[in-house]
């Protein structure tokens, strides 16, 4: 699952919850400073008890996991889940809660809705490079909610996300000023006004990948 001061190793498709959280439990004493983890494909994978922290009470206030868990792996800043189709809303809320995180793939994830991006926003406020792509429930309203907590963010893909509009553009680029690259390919509901508007507005940005928004094939690199 992983090497301890270095990257993950990519866990096999059929990898579970279960063997995750064996995995992290076989190292005694300290966690390794662990900074990427790539569970992508790993359509088995989904939130098991022993990867939560389960409190013994309103009055256990103790900020860590006692046992094994993804939340002792506070110096992550890479992770990767993408089309983990098992994750939920409640099972990321749960999870992602990682300061320190600056990479986030959280592509071809069926469940995820406008709730779990906002959880994942407060969770991981660092994020400098996110991709959402295929992931058909988020909305603008979700986006308005999000947005405020990625000053950070410089690279974003959001293509094949179909139920945005211009007005997520118009919110990233009032939020995120630090953006750099930008994908909404493939989204139908933000046409190419809006892109050319959203890139003149912000001359940081150098590459607004938007093909077929709208139905028209553009990509505006600088």
């Amino acid at each position: 699952v992983y090497s301890p001061g270095g990257p993950a190793r990519v866990a096999e498709p059929g990898y579970g919850g279960r063997e995750l959280a064996q995995a992290l439990g076989s190292v005694h004493g300290a966690p390794p400073p662990l900074t990427s983890l790539k569970l992508a494909y790993c359509s088995s994978l989904k939130l098991h008890p022993e990867l939560q922290h389960h409190a013994s009470g309103p009055e256990d206030a103790s900020p860590m996991p006692q046992g094994p868990s993804l939340l002792t792996l506070q110096a992550l800043q890479e992770l990767d889940l993408t089309a983990c189709s098992k994750l939920t809303d409640a099972s990321l809320a749960k999870v992602l809660q990682f300061p320190q995180l600056r990479q986030l793939s959280l592509s071809l994830l069926p469940a995820l809705t406008d709730m779990g991006l906002v959880a994942v926003a407060r969770g991981c406020p660092s994020l400098e490079h996110l991709v959402l792509s295929h992931c058909s429930h988020l909305t603008d309203e979700g986006w308005a909610q999000a947005a405020g907590s990625w000053p950070r963010l410089q690279h974003l893909n959001l293509s094949n996300c179909s139920q945005l509009t211009e007005q997520t553009l118009d919110t990233i680029r009032q939020a995120c000023k630090q953006i750099r690259v930008l994908d909404v390919a493939m989204c139908p509901g933000i046409n190419v006004v809006a892109v050319r508007r959203f890139q003149a507005q912000l001359p940081q940005v150098t590459c607004v990948q938007s093909r077929f928004v709208g139905g028209a094939d553009l990509t505006l690199t600088l």
